[in-house]
């Protein structure tokens, strides 16, 4: 197992990347060039208001005095239970919706639940029902970098103005439920309960909504949502949903409503029979990828993948999507389903979403953080897989539509996670790992997680670099070093908040 580098070699500055390594970044980070000629050709649809143009990703706010309010309701918000302290039950979130009127009811819901693809799929429903001319809401978890990105209007994150003033808005009532209530409301259900009345306010015409975890305690399932969605379930907070799929699916399956629309993607056996059984109680509608809807063919291209997709209506072909993996195709096939369902397509109409607008509505989809190209000479990918199931289709991904000659790792997890099982699914792909930490309180301790890589790897493949930003650029260094053509690519995986370190140190923002 190699050592880490000499501290002598790390500048004196404790807060900043090495020098060699900002010289590096400065010089050579840029996007792909196929990809930015995508972005670049992309339409925007909607007249006034369409989805962001660039990063994705919003950076913290110029403005000395705006950045230092968001980072007083940042720390006010902190004080309160962070998301993986929980207490099941809605009885607070209902209490704060109670006394807001309801604002949840103002506007109809598609609800996501799942292990995977969550995020990319309300991202996926976002840009079709905005290509079909309905204002967007759409409020997703964890952020990658800034917590403004959870709250979206129009595919864009609301400003940081919009998310103080909203705050400062029901923060009355927010303390009326605290003072009422056993426990104060957490910091999840805050931000979820300031979700719901940003879209009320702005007004949208559909809301896109991402459970924080499970789905019938979860602080989201307030509301009733005409189609509920379901992303493949695996193994994944197995301490508080279950151990086994059909356990997590039970609870999961508790956004399904009275009459809802449910779209199953590929599911475990068992997971699918709890699904199943649930919706026949809620009497629901159910389609499943594979049966009612999926991916008919697809082949990697230039900047992406090429699809035929089948919906509940109908076929669609030459749908470009401008994102990596196996995976992606088929949350594009979910969220496809998903919209149909919204518009009553399958159920009430025998027909197909306007191809045209569908196509232009996947090409101009992005998502942060998944397989996503920060850097090239070499190649650097960044990728959120935090559980075995991920990583495993993030292998397969990269596996595809990369062809590296060497691949060097960077994984930094969380303790709470399944760490051992996520560098098995990439070991089959990795040269080398470095191992090292994020940012976030949780992140695994670098020595535990170098004992788990040193099993996986064997000593010589393992390097360990307690802080990111010097794992990172050993990475790069291994890669360069002994790449055969230039063929050479490095990995940043493991943790979204390992993603969020490394876009800003590799000045993505």
């Amino acid at each position: 197992m190699s050592e880490p580098r000499d501290p002598s070699d790390t500048p004196d500055d404790p807060t900043g990347a090495p020098d060699a390594f900002d010289e590096i970044v400065d010089n050579e980070t840029h996007r792909d060039p196929d990809l930015a000629v995508i972005e670049a050709g992309s339409r925007t649809l909607r007249a006034q208001a369409g989805p962001p143009q660039g990063d994705p990703v919003p950076s913290r706010p110029e403005d000395p005095e705006l950045d230092e309010a968001l980072r007083e309701v940042e720390t006010e918000l902190s004080t309160r239970w962070g998301e993986t302290k929980l207490e099941p039950s809605v009885t607070r979130i209902a209490a704060l919706m109670d006394v807001l009127g309801e604002p949840q009811r103002a506007y109809p819901t598609i609800h996501i639940t799942g292990t995977n693809g969550k995020t990319s799929t309300a991202r996926m429903i976002e840009a079709l029902l905005g290509a079909f001319e309905l204002r967007t809401g759409r409020y997703t978890s964890p952020h990658v970098q800034t917590i403004t990105e959870r709250i979206s209007l129009d595919g864009a994150p609301i400003s940081a103005e919009r998310f103080i003033e909203t705050y400062r808005d029901i923060a009355p009532y927010v303390e009326l439920v605290d003072a009422r209530e056993e426990y104060r409301l957490s910091f999840f259900e805050v931000l979820t309960g300031m979700a719901y009345a940003a879209f009320a306010d702005a007004p949208v015409d559909a809301a896109v909504i991402e459970v924080g975890m499970g789905g019938t305690w979860d602080a989201t399932n307030v509301i009733d949502a005409s189609v509920a969605v379901v992303t493949p379930i695996d193994l994944d907070h197995t301490d508080r949903l279950g151990e086994t799929p059909a356990e997590i699916a039970a609870e999961k399956s508790g956004i399904i409503k009275p009459g809802a629309t449910v779209i199953l993607a590929q599911q475990p056996v068992d997971a699918a029979q709890v699904l199943l059984k649930k919706a026949v109680e809620a009497d629901a509608t159910v389609a499943r990828e594979g049966m009612e809807f999926g991916v008919v063919s697809r082949e990697v291209a230039v900047g992406g993948q090429l699809l035929t997709l089948r919906g509940l209506g109908g076929e669609y072909e030459d749908v470009f999507l401008p994102l990596h993996g196996a995976y992606q195709a088929h949350n594009a096939a979910v969220a496809l389903a998903a919209v149909e369902a919204f518009f009553g397509i399958g159920a009430q109409h025998a027909r197909t979403l306007d191809v045209d607008t569908v196509r232009q509505a996947f090409a101009r989809v992005a998502s942060p953080g998944r397989l996503e190209i920060v850097r090239s000479s070499p190649t650097v990918v960044l990728d959120a897989a935090h559980n075995p199931h991920g990583a495993r289709a993030t292998a397969e991904g990269i596996s595809e539509a990369f062809g590296f000659s060497r691949l060097v790792g960077v994984v930094a997890t969380s303790a709470d996670k399944d760490a051992k099982g996520v560098l098995e699914a990439f070991e089959p792909i990795l040269a080398e790992v470095v191992v090292t930490t994020n940012s976030n309180p949780r992140s695994t301790d670098v020595d535990a997680l170098a004992a788990l890589a040193v099993e996986v790897f064997g000593e010589d493949r393992v390097v360990v670099e307690p802080r990111l930003p010097d794992a990172i650029e050993a990475a790069i260094t291994l890669a360069e070093e002994e790449a055969e053509y230039g063929g050479a690519g490095v990995l940043v995986t493991g943790s979204i908040f390992t993603v969020g370190d490394a876009r800003l140190l590799l000045k993505r923002g």
